[in-house]
Formats: structure tokens, C-alpha cells, sequence
């Protein structure tokens, strides 16, 4: 039986529910974030409730526990479940309030923490390469809902999502309204060119957790890191391309809008940043 913390109660799966006067249910008003378990272990835990904090600063809501506290529900909440390797969602919305959009109706936050057993997400397709296609959605506009804020609200991301699955990409692609790369519908996005690898800047992307580890493996083996304002030609005529994140982990990218990237199976670089990813994965993390 799957247990879900909700305000201070594990309860079964089949029972957890929210008021349907929960602004996270009738706006979207709220924060979550997408953490993963790996062999007893949870990946960067400290950083993502970091994340998941900072998003709430952000939209003025308060999360009704300490980061330390929410660290250690996380983990309660996967012992609950004897899960060694899984998904974790820890979710806080706005509360329960009125028909009106006022937050200030909202006395008290809702917290719940989903955790569930996760494989790879892509399959067979971390051997193969993922067919990405760009969107004509734009990403949020970072003086609009800023891409860092990691809120309830993903119409946005979802409304990318469409578009892919209508025009038969297992990824999208979205720029912003400058038509510079943004990111996935749920990763952040690199190009290996000559040897180097470049990434967008965050300020139009969410600061991914994933995405700092694998800068830093690629730092540490000695690759040259550059965070540049990337277009559609950078994609197109990249030597590798690349998406990270919680649930895709490291994935290679060897078509873009029917074009084919590189040789068209996962690059060398690629490849070796897959392995490193998925070594520290295995021997780093919070005992759960």
C-alpha cells in the first residue's frame, strides 16, 4: 500500500486528497519539486528542498516546517514505503481558501509528499537518441512567471508537451520570445560543439539541479563549460546535443526538427557524462 504524507498524515494512496477549494487545485497556486532515490540513497535532497523553499519565497507563500524538517519527512516518507530507489514529489500549495484569487484567504499551506518507484524514463531510447522538435510555444518571460519559480503552474511546459506529441518528438524544444533556447518540456539542454559544451543561461530556464551535476562532471574531466545565449543554429549544427533532468537524468538528443545531430546515435561526450551521472547517483546522496 502506497502512503502519502498530507499535513502530518501518512495516509493510503486511494484516500490522500486535497480541498477542491485548494488554490493549488483551482490555480495552481504553489510550489513543488521532482527528486529522485537511488539505492537507498536520495540524490541531492538538501539542494532540492533548497529549490523548493526558494520557489515559495518567491510567490510570498510559507511552508509551514523547516527545510530540516522537510528533509526528513521526505526520507519518513520513503521508509513508510520500503522504497530504495523512486521518484519523490513533495508538493505545497497555497491552501484552502474561497473562489476569489486573494492568497490572503489562505490561513495555512497544504503539504503533501507523493513517493513512487521510477525507472528510466526514455527506455531504450538512452541508447538510441530521443527525436526532439522545436515548439512554437515560448518559455514564461522571466519578468512574467519566472522559469525558476518551479510552481503548480506548468500549462506552459504542458502546452510544449502537446505540441511534441502531435508533431511525433519525444521531446520539445522551447525557445523564448527572443527565440533564444530556453529548455525541454521538463530538461535543461546542452550542445557539445568542438569539444565544448554550452548550455543557455538560467535566466530563461529552470536552475536545474541535474544540470549543475552534470556541469561539474564535466568540469572535473576536463571540459570547457560555457553558459551562452543559444539559437536554432546552434541546436542544428551541434556535434552532440544533450537534456538533463530529475526524471530523464542524462539524455542524448540525435534528432532536431527531422534533422539528423551528429552521427545520429549518442556522442562520445554524451556518453561518458551518462556514465559519470550515473556513478555518482550510486555513491552519493542522504541515507534515506
Amino acid at each position: 500500500m502506497n502512503l502519502i504524507y498530507v499535513n502530518g498524515k501518512f495516509v493510503p494512496a486511494e484516500e490522500a486528497a486535497v480541498s477542491v477549494f485548494d488554490h493549488g487545485f483551482l490555480y495552481g497556486d504553489g510550489v513543488f519539486e521532482g527528486i529522485r532515490a537511488y539505492g537507498g540513497r536520495v540524490f541531492r535532497l538538501e539542494e532540492h528542498v533548497r529549490r523548493l523553499f526558494d520557489s515559495a519565497q518567491a510567490i510570498m507563500l510559507c511552508i509551514p516546517m523547516t527545510q530540516e524538517e522537510m528533509c526528513e519527512k521526505i526520507r519518513e516518507t520513503l521508509r513508510k514505503n520500503n522504497l530504495k530507489d523512486a521518484y519523490i514529489r513533495p508538493i505545497v500549495t497555497r491552501g484552502i481558501g474561497d473562489l476569489g484569487l486573494d492568497p490572503i484567504k489562505c490561513s495555512k499551506a497544504t503539504v503533501l509528499i507523493i513517493s513512487t518507484e521510477w525507472g528510466a524514463m526514455y527506455g531504450n531510447l538512452y541508447d538510441l537518441g530521443l527525436t526532439a522538435v522545436t515548439v512554437t510555444v515560448r518559455r514564461n518571460a522571466p519578468d512574467a512567471l519566472p522559469p525558476n519559480t518551479k510552481s503548480l503552474n506548468y500549462l506552459n511546459n504542458i502546452m510544449a508537451k502537446i505540441e511534441a506529441n502531435i508533431k511525433g518528438g519525444n521531446e520539445a524544444i522551447i525557445l523564448d520570445a527572443h527565440g533564444n533556447l530556453s529548455e525541454g518540456s521538463g530538461d535543461n539542454i546542452f550542445i557539445v560543439r568542438d569539444g565544448k559544451i554550452y548550455t543557455p543561461h538560467t535566466i530563461n530556464n529552470l536552475k536545474g539541479i541535474t544540470r549543475e551535476s552534470v556541469i561539474e562532471l564535466a568540469q572535473a574531466a576536463g571540459y570547457e563549460v560555457l553558459e551562452r545565449d543559444l539559437g536554432l543554429f546552434d541546436l542544428y549544427t551541434g556535434d552532440e546535443v544533450f537534456v538533463t533532468g530529475t526524471a530523464a537524468e542524462v539524455a542524448p538528443i540525435t534528432k532536431v526538427d527531422g534533422r539528423t545531430i551528429g552521427k545520429g546515435v549518442p556522442g562520445p561526450v554524451t556518453k561518458e557524462l551518462m556514465a559519470a551521472f550515473r556513478e555518482l547517483t550510486k555513491t552519493t546522496g542522504t541515507p534515506i
